[in-house]
Formats: structure tokens, sequence, C-alpha cells
């Protein structure tokens, strides 16, 4: 039993020496071989792939990155498509989500930067440019779905919050 024991911490030291430590520089080297154009200026990286828009934005200090890509205009787009993006952000983004900010609609993964792996940026790049070119039809970064309503299509109903 001893053996055993000694042996699992063993392996969960080496595995943690081992694991990735993901730096600008490699994530920069990721999205080049990636994506279709790349212009990389301080500590965000603009991309195209397959002429969507991509930003990957990212702070080595505060061990944080996320990749976004603008989708559209709020005013452009309905109460409907907020809703049908709000149920996504449950049943089909997965790791993505769509998120508003400064009035745009846009597609978001965030992660810690160090933790990531190589095959979870490109993951990620995937995952952000298929929610992008999905909104407003299946709404998903990947042909995984949740179970559940994924789709609402109905009125929504004022709900009163009770205060605590």
């Amino acid at each position: 039993m001893r053996i055993i024991i000694v042996s699992f911490v063993l392996f969960l030291t080496l595995g943690i020496s081992y694991s990735q430590e993901m730096t600008s520089t490699q994530l920069l080297e990721i999205i080049e071989q990636e994506a279709d154009t790349v212009k990389a200026n301080g500590n965000s990286i603009q991309f195209l792939l397959k002429e969507t828009v991509l930003i990957c934005i990212y702070d080595e200090n505060a061990n944080r990155m996320r990749i976004i890509s603008p989708i559209v205009k709020r005013e452009e787009i309905g109460e409907e498509e907020l809703l049908n993006a709000f149920v996504a952000n449950f049943h089909s983004a997965l790791d993505v989500k769509y998120a508003l900010s400064d009035e745009i609609i846009w597609s978001v993964f965030t992660h810690p930067l160090m933790e990531l792996s190589g095959h979870q940026v490109v993951d990620a790049i995937n995952q952000v440019y298929s929610a992008a070119v999905t909104f407003g039809g299946s709404y998903s970064s990947t042909n995984i779905v949740f179970p559940g309503n994924t789709k609402k299509t109905e009125k929504p109903k004022p709900k009163l919050l009770n205060k605590i």
C-alpha cells in the first residue's frame, strides 16, 4: 500500500512539474499557425480566421487571456436574438460565451494564460469563431449541445426578485 501511495505522489509531482506554462510568445506562434492573417500589437493579437476577426488579449502578470470576436452591434438585433444567446450560453456555447460590451455582442473565451495547453488555444480559437458565425442560427461553438430547451422564442415574463 505504501508503494502505491508513494508512486501516486511521485506521479502527481512529475505531472505538475511538466505541466504546460503558456507564454505570450507561444500563444502568438499558435495563433500564427491557425490564422489567415495576424497582427500583434503590445498585449493583443488581432487575426483573421476565414474572414472573421478575432482578437486575443493577454496579461502575463495577471495570468489571464481572452480570445474574442465582435459579432453585431446591439442596436441591430432584437430581444429574441439576445434571449437565444442567453440560452446558448447554457446549452450550446460551451467554453465560449456571448457577451455585451460597448454596445457590441461578442463571442468570448477566457482562461488563465499559463495553464493553457496548445490544444486548448486551438480549440478556443475554433469555438470563438464558430460561436461568432452561428450567432442568429444555431448559436453554437461546437456540435455538442447540452440537453434542454435550445432556443428561446416566447416573450419573457418579468420576474420580481426577492430582496434579502
